[in-house]
Formats: C-alpha cells, sequence, structure tokens
C-alpha cells in the first residue's frame, strides 16, 4: 500500500506563528508541540485565532508544564466555546465540566480503541482538552490519526460505496457500564430517550477546514444505514482499520501537567493501556460542537 500524507510541514522544525509562540510538527500531517503559550491566562482574541487555526492545521495541539489550576483549565477551554457536561462519566468534585479519568491498580485503562468523543450527541464535540496529573513511569501515551488522511487513503471503490451514506450511533458502552453500577431499568430508559441513537454521515465535511474525514469509530458507530448488517459490519471494520494506518497518526508522551488538545472532527485517538498496576490522572475539558454534515 501506498500511503502518502501531503499536507502540512516537515516534522521537528519549529514554526514561528506570531503572537509569541511556536509550533514544532510532531509528524507531516497530525500533532504539534505549542511553545510560549501559559494555558494559565485566558488567551486573547489573536492568540486564540492563532491557536485555533494552528489545531485545525494539525488536529491536535500538545502543551507541556502547564501547572494551572482547575479554574484555569474550563477558563481556557471557555474560550473555544461553551462546554459540555458527560452525563455518564465521573466528574471532579465541584466541576461539572471537568471529566476525572484516573486508572490503577483496581481500575484498569479502558480507552484503548480508537473514537472520536461522544459522537452518540446529535452535536458531538468540537474538541477537547485533556491534561496529565499524574503519569506512569513508563506508557500510558496517547495516540491520534488523522481522518482527512484516513478518508483520503481509500480506494476510489470505498469511496464511491460510502458517498452519501449515514451511519448510526449510539452510546452503547455506557448502557453496559449503567447496568453494572446497578442503573435500574427505568433509570436506563430515561437516558435512552434524553440520548437517542443519533443518525451521522459516515463521511463528515468539517465545517471550518471544509475537508473530508471518515466519521465512523468502533466505540460509538453501531452500523451504516440502509446496509445489510453483514455488509455494513464488514465496510466498517475496513474503515475502521484506517485509523491503524501509521502513517497518519501521532504518538504523545505525557509528562505531568502536559496538556493536549484535539480536533474531535478531524482525528480520532486511542490511550494505550500498557501502563497497569501504574496510576494514571487524567482530566478533560470538552468544547461543544455542532452537528454533523
Amino acid at each position: 500500500m501506498n500511503v502518502q500524507v501531503l499536507d502540512g510541514q516537515l516534522p521537528g522544525k519549529s514554526i514561528e506563528i506570531g503572537e509569541g509562540f511556536t509550533l514544532e510538527p510532531m509528524t507531516p500531517a497530525i500533532g504539534a508541540v505549542v511553545r510560549g503559550v501559559d494555558m494559565g491566562k485566558v488567551p486573547s482574541g489573536k492568540t486564540k485565532d492563532a491557536l485555533r487555526a494552528a489545531l485545525l492545521d494539525w488536529k491536535v495541539l500538545f502543551f507541556r508544564d502547564q501547572d494551572v489550576s482547575t479554574e484555569a483549565h474550563i477558563e481556557f477551554a471557555r474560550a473555544f466555546g461553551e462546554l459540555e457536561v458527560h452525563p455518564f462519566a465521573p466528574h471532579k468534585e465541584g466541576y461539572p465540566e471537568i471529566l476525572a479519568i484516573t486508572h490503577d491498580k483496581d481500575r484498569p485503562g479502558k480507552e484503548n480503541k480508537w473514537h472520536s468523543d461522544v459522537t452518540w450527541r446529535e452535536c458531538p464535540s468540537l474538541g477537547s482538552i485533556l491534561r496529565a496529573i499524574d503519569v506512569p513511569p513508563v506508557g500510558g501515551d496517547t495516540l491520534f490519526s488523522d481522518m482527512y488522511a484516513a478518508y483520503d487513503g481509500l480506494s476510489d471503490e470505498v469511496k464511491e460505496k460510502i458517498e452519501g451514506k449515514t451511519a448510526i450511533h449510539d452510546f452503547a458502552h455506557f448502557r453496559v457500564m449503567m447496568k453494572k453500577r446497578g442503573a435500574s431499568d427505568a433509570e436506563i430508559e430515561e437516558m435512552n430517550k434524553k440520548y437517542p441513537m443519533v443518525e451521522h454521515p459516515v463521511v463528515r465535511t468539517h465545517p471550518e477546514t471544509k475537508r473530508k474525514g471518515l466519521y465512523v469509530n468502533v466505540a460509538f458507530t453501531q452500523y451504516i444505514k440502509g446496509m445489510e448488517r453483514a455488509e455494513s459490519d464488514a465496510l466498517l471494520q475496513h474503515l475502521y482499520a484506517q485509523a491503524a494506518i501509521p502513517e497518519y497518526q501521532c504518538r504523545f508522551r505525557w509528562e505531568k501537567n502536559s496538556v493536549a488538545f484535539w480536533d474531535n472532527r478531524a482525528c480520532q485517538h486511542y490511550a494505550a493501556s500498557d501502563y497497569w498496576p501504574a496510576v494514571r490522572r487524567m482530566e478533560r475539558v470538552t468544547i461543544i460542537g455542532d452537528r454533523p454534515f
């Protein structure tokens, strides 16, 4: 297979952005380390615009040494849009916007599937901002995959097959968790009514860049509408597999107070669960997006 990723610039070479910060690309297409930004301050108009432009170009931005307060984490994210409250996952006490993700000996990591966050919502997230509080001595990296490249790399035959198709997304994984936690049938049915299965395009057009990218993921996509289930399952397996192509990826090694800010509309991510029984503790804020088209 000849994989070509032509957008982006050479990795490892600093790019002067202005507004006092630079970017260091990690790969030609996805991922860049930001230098010179203090997330303890709400970004000004020009800085915010420059960061947003960088996010659109690189799909995920990384920051180091951001020893900021919970309030600062929230306010930094809020500069880019309204924040969501996750209805199923645990929150940091007193901060409903903060998703608390802790894994240790008794709670092994389980985010090791390629996915885009909350695609079971009618309006899935624009982006997520994740900060490392405690990290294992080795392991626990997060991988990100470029969904523009995943679409561009498909054969013409597959592109034709998925053109105009939609897929059904559901919070099935969280429903299972609710049952394990002892939720009643009535409580689960209440969530079913509040968050019914939703239909999103298999190929999404990014609302800002206008580029096409794959928008199905193994965590939340159930089937492609209008296809026989066996055909849908086989096609989805092929589409899911595109995220695992190394040429479409970057990999981030976490350190304490490192931050990743990714565009859920343009990439998927995978948290490697290779550090048990060590502790990995993260906090995430998520920015509400719009309905995919």
